[in-house]
């Protein structure tokens, strides 16, 4: 006689393993998102130095701007936004566990998208772009990129018609990127490098749609003047210049683009590290609000961003913004020689930005 409890534990043992691999299948789009988003903070961590900072750059040093009491009034309103956007952030961190973390991707996706667009319209609103359509803000930061105006850590962009993409200022991006969280410099690379070529096809092929839908733009048949359903590279070449370039902002967008459809719910239905998501997206945030705060910094001049950072509305008062003022910006406008800056021997992804 054959015994049937071993035969119940091993179907028992089967069912647990096609459980934890359907879990896993489920899980890989929200992985994958967060290999992306952590690939981009890994690669910012490693690559902020002296020497790809803001200082160097011939864009920022020329940066000047002629502001009135409007102009300021304007300028406080936006960081206003950003920064208290960030501080919403940031309180989720403080609140919650991991069970939180994983239902607040509800509010975070958006809270970090918008904290860095309003940052950024402060900053194209000093090189005198001041509007609020985001096609027109999403073409000027990509020139922006292009011509060298940010920092070596998100200078990266990608352009090119579609099937034929290149990356630029990565240059391990060519490599395959893996499904595990970064672990090298290779790995944030090429993570990224997928996270721009995705992002770009996305763009494209938005872009043929809203191209064929319209009876002025549609590329047609020359034997029977419909537009086509079928389209060859030359095809794909003559809508390139829509596209502008795809930069780190077009990576952000896929934040606001994620919380407005059903993709945020495989998010948090998946088993993933929702606190080390969340600490990513609070890093790549820091980061680029404080390169777009040195810049407005720089066109009000020092003083009076100081005495705009003084009278901050309590709930920002002796926090985040002080200190990305003390370790950010003044070492920018206003260095103290020689100090070298001190270097963290943590690891990147338990790093969290000022």
């Amino acid at each position: 006689m054959i015994p049937l409890i071993p035969l119940v534990e091993a179907t028992g043992e089967e069912q647990q393993q096609k459980l934890a691999d359907e879990t896993w299948r489920k899980s890989i789009p929200a992985q994958v998102f967060l290999n992306y988003f952590f690939a981009i903070n890994y690669h910012i961590q490693e690559n902020d130095d002296v020497l790809g900072g803001l200082q160097n750059l011939p864009f920022f040093r020329s940066h000047s701007a002629e502001l009135n009491d409007t102009d300021v009034a304007a300028l406080t309103k936006l960081l206003h936004t950003s920064w208290s956007t960030e501080y919403a952030l940031r309180a989720t961190a403080e609140l919650g566990d991991d069970n939180f973390l994983r239902n607040a991707l509800h509010w975070t996706f958006p809270q970090a998208y918008h904290a860095i667009h309003s940052g950024l319209q402060a900053f194209l609103y000093t090189t005198g772009v001041r509007s609020n359509n985001n096609q027109l803000i999403r073409r000027e930061v990509g020139r922006l990129v292009v011509k060298n105006a940010y920092p070596r850590p998100v200078s990266f962009y990608a352009a090119g018609a579609y099937g034929d993409f290149s990356i630029h200022r990565l240059p391990l991006a060519g490599y395959k990127a893996g499904l595990h969280i970064a672990s090298k410099e290779i790995d944030a690379q090429a993570q990224v490098g997928q996270f721009l070529r995705t992002t770009r096809k996305m763009k494209a092929q938005w872009t043929r749609a809203q191209v064929q839908a319209n009876p002025n733009t549609a590329i047609r048949s020359q034997k029977t003047g419909r537009p086509l359903d079928k389209w060859t590279a030359s095809h794909w070449q003559q809508i390139t210049w829509r596209l502008g370039y795809t930069t780190i902002f077009d990576l952000l967008g896929r934040l606001r683009i994620s919380q407005t459809s059903r993709e945020i719910e495989r998010y948090v239905e998946a088993d993933i590290d929702f606190r080390l998501f969340h600490t990513s997206l609070l890093n790549i945030v820091s980061y680029l609000n404080g390169v777009h705060e040195t810049y407005v910094a720089k066109a009000l001049g020092l003083e009076r961003y100081r005495q705009l950072v003084a009278e901050l509305p309590a709930h920002l008062q002796a926090g985040f913004v002080e200190d990305r003022l003390r370790t950010r910006v003044e070492p920018v406008l206003a260095p103290t020689p020689p100090s070298a800056p001190a270097i963290a021997t943590e690891a990147p992804q338990y790093r969290m930005a000022a």
